[in-house]
């Protein structure tokens, strides 16, 4: 008998059948809608409606999902973490988040709604690195890493600190990973106030079509944002993924469905968007399916994608120590675009129930010498357009540290705006003193040449901030402009596209500081 048993074991092992296994089987992903953000001027529209559409859709296709709106930044972490402690070895792990992001030292960060950020270690210390979450998930063991970002917004903190690049940047991530952001590197997408974005709505299209992997799915997406926005809106993705995979899961893409999904219309065509002043190029038909970038190696950050614009590639970025140019002689004002005046703007009763104005307001009620807080109220009344009262924290500021380069530059790009061009130079010729090679101020400075009619000079300063941070959008307008006003309209048309393809918003920014 016990020789009949050990003869029909092994019969037995193969007549069983092997169990799956569960961790290749299990689909996790973590939703973030990030809307309220008080330092924002008012909630936006879209991240929680696509937050949940998007929840509900993925819930369809097998995944278990954890939907969080409006997270602080404890929030976000206990979300990312709950996230890696389900992951096993095979797993695939999803995050789409829609809110605020920012780059900053070549990673790109996901904003919680109290993000207090003014500086860049700031962005550090408040934000969630998208590489670390993708980093950490690898190491959990994830097979198939997927991260949907729609968070190339322009943001209120950006503003603060003007060499900043808008948008996001590459990301590093590790093999078996899929990345898309909503907009192309280094570019934001203007605000269009509806319920849902555009790039939300074409991946719920597309997602919903079967018998497509993942990376087909996402350039189908990629594809049909590109031709809505009329090449506005380009999104970029980058894949390194190592097997198949399928949003809709089971053979032949089929799911559990009580309706069949919606075929997703035909796009609009595009329409070629040229640049004022540059030759004339022929209408581009709708361009081909693109293979997804390679980001398993890292590289040097590529130039925006652009409308149909033949514009050349930016320099890459070289040494901080750029040639300074020498400061301008005094110049009367030549601008002839009006621009706002000392008083207009909000009043200081106007925005002191801003939270932010509000709870910097107090510190300096308790400390009036509370020279962060008086420097950060500053900034935000700038941001605010209440410019007289701006100047007047940076002048605070600077009687209890004349040499803050920081305040310095500030009230030399807010004079600028209010048209105070000779205090303006002085400012800004002061803090590249104290420190050369300062972008932010060349900046600055360029802006002030651009108002008093020194073109040359203005092209010289932001060609030297452009060799520090060739994405500084607001330099590269700010040279196009220069460039045509000194008779170079091709040269300068171009420079002017390469920004707005970035930021479609600089064109009204400019406006606003009296620049047309």
């Amino acid at each position: 008998m016990k020789i009949r048993l050990l003869f029909l074991l092994p019969l037995l092992v193969t007549l069983i059948p092997t169990a799956p296994s569960l961790a290749a089987g299990e689909r996790f992903a973590l939703v973030i809608g990030n809307a309220k953000y008080p330092d924002a001027d008012a909630p936006l529209k879209e991240p929680l409606n696509d937050a949940r559409d998007v929840a509900d859709e993925l819930k369809r296709d097998g995944f278990s999902v954890e939907i969080n709106e409006n997270l602080t930044g404890d929030g976000m972490r206990r979300a990312f973490d709950k996230l890696y402690s389900k992951i096993k070895p095979g797993s695939v792990a999803l995050v789409f988040y829609s809110g605020f992001g920012i780059q900053s030292a070549r990673q790109s960060y996901l904003l919680p709604i109290d993000a207090q950020i003014w500086t860049e270690s700031d962005v550090r210390r408040d934000g969630i690195s998208l590489e670390t979450v993708l980093g950490e998930l690898n190491t959990r063991g994830a097979g198939v890493k997927i991260a949907l970002i729609d968070a190339s917004r322009r943001n209120p903190f950006e503003r603060r600190f003007r060499s900043f690049s808008a948008g996001l940047t590459p990301v590093i991530a590790p093999n078996g990973t899929l990345v898309m952001y909503s907009a192309a590197l280094a570019s934001v997408v203007s605000d269009a106030g509806g319920e849902h974005s555009l790039f939300v709505q074409e991946l719920l299209k597309e997602i919903r079509v079967p018998d497509l992997m993942a990376e087909e799915t996402l350039n189908r997406t990629k594809m049909g944002v590109t031709r809505a926005s009329r090449g506005e809106q380009v999104p970029w993705i980058s894949s390194s993924l190592a097997e198949d995979f399928s949003f809709i899961p089971g053979a032949g893409g089929s799911r559990p469905t009580t309706a069949p999904p919606p075929a997703p219309p035909a796009p609009p065509p595009v329409v070629a968007n040229n640049p004022p002043l540059a030759p004339p190029a022929p209408p581009s038909p709708p361009p081909p399916p693109k293979p997804a970038d390679n980001a398993a190696a890292p590289a040097p950050v590529p130039a925006p994608v652009l409308p149909p614009v033949h514009a050349p590639v930016l320099p890459p970025k070289p040494q901080v120590d750029a040639a300074l140019p020498p400061a301008p002689p005094p110049v009367i004002p030549a601008d002839p675009a009006p621009g706002p005046s000392m008083d207009s703007g909000p009043s200081a009763a106007a925005l002191a129930e801003d939270p932010t104005i509000k709870g910097l307001t107090a510190k300096i009620a308790a400390n009036p010498d509370d020279v962060n807080a008086l420097y950060r109220r500053g900034q935000v009344y700038a941001s605010k357009g209440a410019y007289s009262l701006a100047i007047k924290d940076f002048d605070e500021t600077l009687r209890i540290n004349p040499k803050d380069v920081e305040a310095l530059n500030n009230r030399c790009w807010t004079r600028a705006v209010v048209g105070d061009l000779q205090g303006a130079l002085k400012d800004c010729n002061e803090a590249l003193r104290l420190r050369p090679n300062f972008v932010d101020a060349l900046d600055s400075r360029g802006l002030v040449n651009v108002k008093s009619g020194a073109v040359k000079n203005a092209i010289a300063d932001f060609d030297a901030a452009l060799r520090i941070n060739p994405r500084l959008t607001s330099s590269l307008f700010g040279r196009g402009i220069a460039k045509q006003r000194n008779g170079s309209a091709q040269e300068g048309a171009l420079d002017i596209a390469n920004a707005k393809a970035m930021d479609p918003n600089i064109v009204q920014e400019f406006a606003s500081y009296g620049v047309r």
